[in-house]
């Protein structure tokens, strides 16, 4: 069978790029370090170079940390008065942190949704 017209499994290859794992084999390391995604897969050599996932998995942390910080940020001022200075800081820090921690999840599941997908590059796989 040949392995270009295979269906890939969408989901399964964006939960392999959300831990950071080559949605191929589910093995290997995606990303070299930091947000910087590897080459080829260390484990069945899958040419991990056409991905493009730009500024996407930016775009994304941002759509879901606005969604989940702005609800607690208006009940936290509903129910307590806290200093204007505290709130400014807190939630600046909060907001950075998160964001932090969401980025390369976030470029993960870009990548396994642009392969599964055989967007770009991939296409030729």
């Amino acid at each position: 069978m040949d392995t270009r017209s295979a269906q890939r499994d969408t989901k399964h290859a964006i939960l392999l790029g959300l831990a950071g794992r080559c949605p191929h084999c589910g093995k290997g390391r995606l990303f070299d370090g930091g947000l910087r995604s590897a080459r080829e897969c260390s484990v069945c050599q899958e040419d991990l170079t056409p991905q493009r996932a730009d500024d996407f998995p930016a775009y994304l942390v941002i759509l879901v940390l606005g969604h989940l910080l702005v609800p607690i940020v208006v009940l936290v001022n509903m129910a307590w008065d806290l200093p204007l200075w505290s709130q400014m800081v807190g939630w600046c820090v909060l907001a950075v942190l998160i964001a932090v921690l969401m980025i390369r999840p976030a470029k993960g599941a870009v990548i396994g949704a642009q392969w599964a997908l055989r967007m770009g590059g991939f296409a030729k796989q």
